[in-house]
């Protein structure tokens, strides 16, 4: 690979951290003084309640320095003559698309003082479209197969463009939403998706595409430098701007690296997190008005069991980590592939 490339790669990190740094200290100010601060639901933790008017959209931060480290990737993937130059550019794209979605969803909230912004079938919609738009592009592109790598297996199994297509849209709303139920708890949805981060950033070494590397690599950095200011206690929240994007972004790699079932195994909190939202709401119906979980999404439950914060973030933080090793050794053959 391309020394010029490998040296971006190794750099995005650091410039990251540098670039969320810097903008946090400047964009928290400026929406403590706009008033923008986040509006806390009735039903959730009542102790959570102390919250209210915590500035939001914090997720400006990682998405400035992914702008930033996406640029240098391109610029340096144009230098060593890369063939799909222009890759790093269209994830930050489509991650960017679900983080104006985010952002809509966000400014409503602060706008109208309520929890509630965009209602679930403008957000579906616009959600639908775009994922559809990326993967479009992807194929047309040349850039992506109907042979969905199995992992630890080591073999692909060839599927029908259409069904591909359709499997894909509902793979990535999924879990674009599942990452935005992860977000809840000062600290949490980064800390779970930094090593996911690092692993895709692996991944593109394993697939021989630095431009990938390079991207997730600026958004370690980034989520790195926002957690300084959104840890317990936070003094920002990444609010749907930044946990849209984010949910954007592992789909926009996976798909990019060819590897949409890599999410599931990375992304395993996000998928409990989602499930216990579904379990809740079926189990609820079902028994008319009993519980499975004292509160959903899930990490409410482990709160309202006497966990802090900044335990939640320890565990799901380091079941993310082990099942990004899990999951490299399951995508070993990838890069034969």
């Amino acid at each position: 690979m391309d020394s010029v490339m490998k040296i971006t790669a190794a750099v995005c990190p650091i410039v990251g951290f540098i670039v969320a740094l810097v903008v946090g200290k400047f964009f928290i100010p400026f929406m403590r003084k706009k008033h923008f601060g986040q509006e806390i639901r009735e039903d959730g933790p009542r102790w959570h309640m102390s919250k209210a008017g915590t500035p939001t959209m914090g997720g400006v931060m990682f998405i400035a320095a992914s702008a930033v480290t996406t640029v240098a990737a391109t610029i340096a993937s144009l230098v060593s003559g890369d063939g799909n130059a222009e890759l790093p550019g269209v994830i930050l794209l489509f991650a960017l698309g679900f983080g104006v979605i985010g952002f809509l969803d966000d400014f409503v909230k602060v706008a109208k003082h309520r929890n509630l912004g965009l209602t679930v079938i403008q957000k579906l919609v616009l959600q639908v479209a775009w994922s559809l738009a990326y993967v479009s592009y992807l194929r047309l592109a040349g850039m992506l197969t109907p042979n969905v790598y199995i992992p630890f297996a080591g073999v692909t199994i060839p599927i029908d463009w259409t069904l591909y297509m359709v499997l894909a849209v509902l793979a990535i709303v999924a879990t674009v939403n599942a990452v935005n139920f992860t977000d809840g708890v000062d600290g949490l949805l980064g800390t779970v998706s930094l090593p996911v981060m690092v692993f895709f950033a692996v991944l593109g070494v394993m697939r021989e595409s630095l431009g990938v590397s390079a991207v997730a690599a600026g958004v370690v950095g980034g989520i790195a430098g926002f957690l300084v200011y959104n840890f317990n206690p936070a003094k920002i929240f990444m609010g749907d701007t930044g946990s849209l994007f984010l949910g954007g972004m592992v789909c926009a790699l996976a798909f990019a690296c060819d590897a949409p079932l890599a999410i599931p195994i990375v992304g395993l909190i996000y998928v409990i997190e989602i499930l216990s939202v579904v379990l809740q709401v079926v189990y609820f119906k079902a028994t008319h008005g009993k519980r499975l979980f004292r509160m959903a999404p899930i990490h409410h439950h482990f709160e309202m069991g006497g966990w802090s914060e900044k335990k939640l973030c320890c565990v799901f933080g380091l079941v993310t980590v082990v099942m990004c090793v899990v999951a490299y050794l399951g995508m070993g053959g990838l890069h034969t592939v």
